[in-house]
């Protein structure tokens, strides 16, 4: 499922490789009467997914140091306040970095792929050599439904092992982030999708093979639960039970650089999607937030409004743990809708004449394979949309309440009860990001498709 939504977003990133994304993508696929609707809604639905995706990927490395840290002390008591505060310390170190000219973060994260691949093969390795034969789960544990625990309180198991899809479709997302730097880098038409392509098949498959092997050497569900404050870092409990303390802290380590790295270029798809989207005067702030720093070269407004906007999410952590998780489903949510959307319009007015749908180096084709792709991601996405809508713990209570439907739904009625009220009369769709013959690359020539063909 995954693959076929980013292989569809591959093929779109590759026609419109601009620092907007989807987003302005979204806008180029639709008759011109209906650009500025459409392009506000997608543009709105991305930023929500990408400040809440920044949001949730902090919030779980804060969370993965306090258990490193409860492994080592176990005596050490985690309160929320403190997991806020370090999930707040690190977003301003992430700021920071992401400050920095683009050509010193590419070098800073170069090494990330080899990290996070190395470091998941030698866990699956480790794990399967210090796990006896005798305690290893039997197939039908891991690949049926035996392995299958219902915790939510009423749901039925069906519907629960569907809710637990979540924790993937959360990890795989944000497939477009190298597309929001497309317009400061070589050869994007071409590097964007071949980076889209990296990731979800790359890490992909180690990654459903990981989830395999701590499956099947997890051992009873007991020893996962037998430490209080791991309770909701089962992965980390695994390795201690195998590998001892000392070997699952060091590997435990490069899981948290990993992590690291992953919410430095999510911090940047952000900034650069919020500076895309004031550039196109979506955001109330004057074009504020648009402004490039002509000493690193990077929209530093953009970034830092990113920075400090990220926190507010974390604070319902404050609330309820509970009430936080729905940072992580509102990642899934609002990102995936912002991705079907220009792909279900590019298949509605394919044969539109104001849309001229030219295809980038990676292309689907309009054949029989292009269409189950598209056709497959955008029904998976409606479908998951709802199940991570529902509660996942019963009875409903205000603190379990899953807000992340509500918090979706809010963002787009207030944006278009702006848009109607105000945002119509100034927004009008993507802005170039590429000069016309004659003009310099600081004009904002509004950008239909035949002038994106021209140039």
């Amino acid at each position: 499922m995954c693959f076929t939504l980013g292989a569809s977003i591959a093929e779109i990133v590759s026609a419109f490789p601009t620092c907007g994304g989807l987003y302005s993508a979204s806008a180029l696929l639709v008759p011109r009467r209906h650009r500025a609707r459409v392009g506000y809604v997608v543009g709105w639905l991305n930023i929500l997914g990408q400040i809440a995706g920044v949001s949730s990927t902090e919030f779980g490395l804060a969370s993965m140091i306090w258990a490193a840290v409860q492994v080592a002390k176990p005596d050490y008591v985690v309160t929320n306040g403190k997991t806020v505060g370090l999930f707040t310390g690190l977003l301003m170190i992430h700021g920071m970095l992401n400050s920095l000219n683009t050509r010193y973060l590419a070098r800073f994260t170069s090494g990330m792929v080899f990290i996070n691949l190395g470091t998941t093969a030698i866990i699956i390795i480790v794990l399967l050599a210090t796990t006896p034969r005798s305690e290893m789960h039997p197939a039908g544990y891991v690949f049926g439904s035996a392995g299958v625990v219902n915790q939510t309180g009423g749901w039925p198991t069906g519907l629960a092992f569907l809710m637990g899809l979540l924790s993937v479709q959360w990890t795989v997302s944000d497939y477009d982030a190298t597309a929001h730097i497309s317009e400061e880098v070589r050869r994007a038409a071409f590097a964007a999708p071949v980076a889209i392509f990296v990731a979800v098949i790359g890490t992909g498959i180690l990654g459903w093979l990981l989830n395999i092997v701590l499956i099947l050497c997890s051992g009873s569900l007991e020893s996962l639960q037998a430490v209080s404050g791991l309770a909701g870092s089962g992965f980390l409990q695994i390795m201690v039970n195998r590998m001892g303390i000392p070997g699952a802290l060091f590997l435990w380590a490069f899981v948290c650089l990993t992590a690291f790295f992953v919410c430095q270029t999510a911090l940047q798809a952000a900034s650069r999607t919020v500076f895309a989207f004031s550039r196109d005067h979506g955001l109330p702030d004057n074009d504020y937030l648009s402004h490039n720093s002509s000493y690193t070269q990077t929209p530093l407004r953009a970034i830092w409004f990113s920075t400090l906007i990220s926190i507010i999410p974390g604070l319902l952590d404050l609330a309820s743990p509970i009430a936080a998780q729905a940072i992580f489903a509102l990642t899934a949510m609002a990102l995936d809708l912002s991705y079907i959307i220009p792909i279900f319009l590019r298949r509605v007015y394919r044969n539109h004449p104001e849309v001229k749908f030219k295809p980038g180096p990676f292309y689907l084709g309009d054949g029989l394979l292009g269409w189950v792709f598209n056709i497959n991601c955008i029904l998976w996405t409606l479908f998951v949309f709802v199940i991570f809508s529902m509660p996942t713990v019963l009875p409903v209570t205000k603190t379990n309440m899953n807000y992340a439907s509500v918090i979706t739904v809010g963002v787009i009625v207030i944006a278009g009860f702006w848009y109607m009220i105000s945002a119509h009369r100034h927004y009008e769709g993507p802005v170039s990001n590429l000069p016309k013959a004659g003009e310099t690359t600081s004009n904002k020539e509004k950008l239909s498709r035949e002038d994106a063909q021209e140039v």
